[in-house]
């Protein structure tokens, strides 16, 4: 019987050797990510990123990435960017993704397609100042994927369970991160 070989467009073994090497050099493994936003008009904002630093010195992505910020007419904004809570589902969407196209890839699981939805909802009293005892942010956020793999969907579920466990921007979210707001 031929073995299947398995392609999902992630390089495990360059992930695992990483893994391995980072092991014996754990400050390599320390990365500061940067962002710098600058004020348009309005709402609206644009946010560049290209450098950060980690395996011990500066790194740059490929190129410098753009995202514009704002909010939607109907709070009398201009709409010229998705709303920064959105943007929490962006990065809670994009990790779990490709943690799930990874971990597949190293079970040996081929992906034929990968969807998730968010829905985040929130009580904008809150952040309107309506209602001092209505957090800003929101309430709850839920996730559904819909996959279709050469899999299980108990093995699906794992796969899911591990991008999860692993998840960064997750960890971010279920978990207190110290955030310091200062003026220079």
């Amino acid at each position: 019987m031929a073995e299947i070989k398995v392609q999902n467009g992630v390089n495990v073994d360059a992930l695992l050797a990483a893994r391995e090497a980072l092991k014996s050099a754990p400050q390599a493994a320390k990365f500061t990510w940067r962002a710098s936003c600058k004020w348009q008009n309005g709402t609206h904002s644009q946010t560049k990123i290209q450098e950060f630093h980690g395996l011990g010195e500066a790194q740059k992505h490929k190129t410098e990435f753009s995202f514009d910020a704002d909010h939607p007419e109907i709070f009398a904004s201009e709409d010229l960017g998705v709303t920064p809570i959105e943007y929490v589902l962006v990065g809670l969407a994009s990790c779990l993704t490709a943690g799930l196209a990874a971990v597949a890839q190293n079970r040996g699981v081929q992906l034929r397609s990968v969807e998730a939805k968010l829905e985040g909802t929130m009580d904008i009293q809150g952040i309107l100042g309506i209602d001092k005892d209505v957090r800003n942010g929101y309430d709850d956020i839920k996730v559904t994927f819909f996959i279709d793999a050469d899999a299980s969907k108990k093995e699906i579920e794992a796969i899911v369970a591990q991008s999860q466990k692993r998840s960064a921007v997750y960890d971010v979210l279920t978990n207190p991160t110290n955030v310091t707001v200062e003026v220079a």
